[in-house]
């Protein structure tokens, strides 16, 4: 199975970045638009595993502390546009001791460096540089593991654990 670990979204965080993808089609901006439901903080990218049991283990051994998070900006990485976080102690934390832990584990996972975002739209087109950049924060009182199938051609993610 495909899985990932990651921060799901407050309603009202998810409220602000569909209200930025509506303004980005409105500029024009083209490009596979994540939906709704899949937008998410990917806090490790673990891929292909049968061992779902050894991610939750690991996961299980983390000290979490509640922290709060802030959308800030826009952003590239090559044609995927994203929504930038606000860095902070909690959020640099989690995503450190969750990949001490899985190292720990001897889990392989994707060990690029962290860097804070939330894609909006992948193979993106046009001018994105006109368009405010969405505005909100939220509480993270918990991490989730997450399993992505490919169901009619489209991404579907569950969470299967939380810590």
């Amino acid at each position: 199975m495909r899985l990932f670990i990651a921060i799901l979204l407050t309603d009202e965080m998810r409220s602000s970045l569909i209200g930025t993808m509506h303004a980005l089609k409105q500029a024009g901006i083209r490009g596979s638009y994540v939906p709704a439901q899949n937008l998410h903080l990917t806090l490790a990218f673990i891929g292909e595993t049968d061992d779902a049991g050894a991610v939750k283990d690991a996961m299980q051994t983390l000290k979490f502390k509640s922290f709060r998070l802030s959308l800030s900006g826009l952003g590239t990485f090559g044609d995927r546009l994203w929504a930038g976080l606000r860095g902070n102690q909690g959020l640099s934390a989690v995503a450190k001791d969750l990949r001490e832990a899985l190292d720990e584990a001897g889990i392989p996972y994707d060990k690029k460096t962290f860097t804070p975002h939330i894609t909006l739209v992948r193979r993106m087109n046009g001018n994105w540089k006109t368009v405010p950049a969405p505005k909100g924060e939220m509480m993270v009182r918990r991490i989730s593991l997450m399993r992505s199938v490919l169901k009619d051609g489209k991404r579907v993610y569950t969470e299967i654990f939380s810590v």
